[in-house]
């Protein structure tokens, strides 16, 4: 079975989270992707249901196949939102930003009683830091913030290398909210818990792509079926 066949079994399971007139959070991504063309399957049947998504990419999709879709300036407070992950622990720390919503996804994520990640069995690591980890930053000064960001990481024992997202056509990658991402090639993360915190004391720096405490339940598809992994 290949990866994105186990992600859409994981999306598949996390239907049966969702109960109706539940407002949702809707993430951004490959799996999430799933997730949105399986509910939106579910509200052309019948379920009602009101949904905020977390990047442009995924509002466009669900309004395209009819999901209803509000805001948190209208609707403060969500249930679930359930999302992907570019990697995650045992003890259900994420690396999430590798489609570069990052910063939304963290604060629909934060307006919900839960978050349920849905992942393939590769998202599954012993220590964090596989892959990339992206910070978001603001344009203004970015040179001084990415120097800040060097020498704080290197306090934390990750000294890999730092580079400014490009786009298609090698310009910066913009977010949803005009700002910059740098991936960070750190390898394995010593203390996820200490890092983040040190990174969101930088001036310039807006978020970073730990979600730490977040996430209630990771649905894990794998080639047998999924199963289900709680914080430890």
């Amino acid at each position: 079975m290949s990866a994105d066949d186990q992600k859409k079994r994981s999306a598949e399971r996390a239907l049966d989270f969702i109960e109706e007139g539940m407002k949702l959070g809707l993430g951004t991504g490959s799996t999430a992707e799933h997730l949105v063309r399986l509910l939106a399957e579910k509200v052309a049947n019948g379920l009602n249901v009101v949904c905020v998504p977390t990047s442009d990419r995924t509002a466009a999709l669900a309004e395209e196949l009819g999901i209803p879709l509000t805001t948190l300036s209208d609707t403060p407070h969500l249930d679930i939102t359930i999302d992907g992950a570019d990697e995650f622990d045992a003890q259900l720390r994420l690396v999430k930003g590798g489609g570069g919503a990052l910063l939304r996804e963290k604060i629909v994520a934060t307006a919900s009683d839960r978050m349920i990640v849905i992942t393939d069995a590769s998202k599954q690591v012993e220590t964090l830091g596989a892959f990339p980890f992206p910070i978001e930053v603001i344009p203004f000064g970015c040179r001084t913030t990415e120097e800040k960001i060097k020498r704080v990481a290197a306090d934390f024992g990750c000294t890999g290398a730092i580079e400014r997202r490009a786009d298609e056509y090698g310009e910066p990658f913009l977010t949803d909210s005009e700002n910059f991402i740098y991936d960070c090639k750190f390898g394995a993360i010593p203390d996820p818990d200490g890092l983040e915190k040190a990174l969101n004391l930088i001036p310039g720096v807006v978020d970073n792509g730990f979600f730490i405490g977040i996430a209630s339940v990771a649905i894990v598809g794998t080639d047998d079926g999924t199963h289900l992994v709680e914080p430890k």
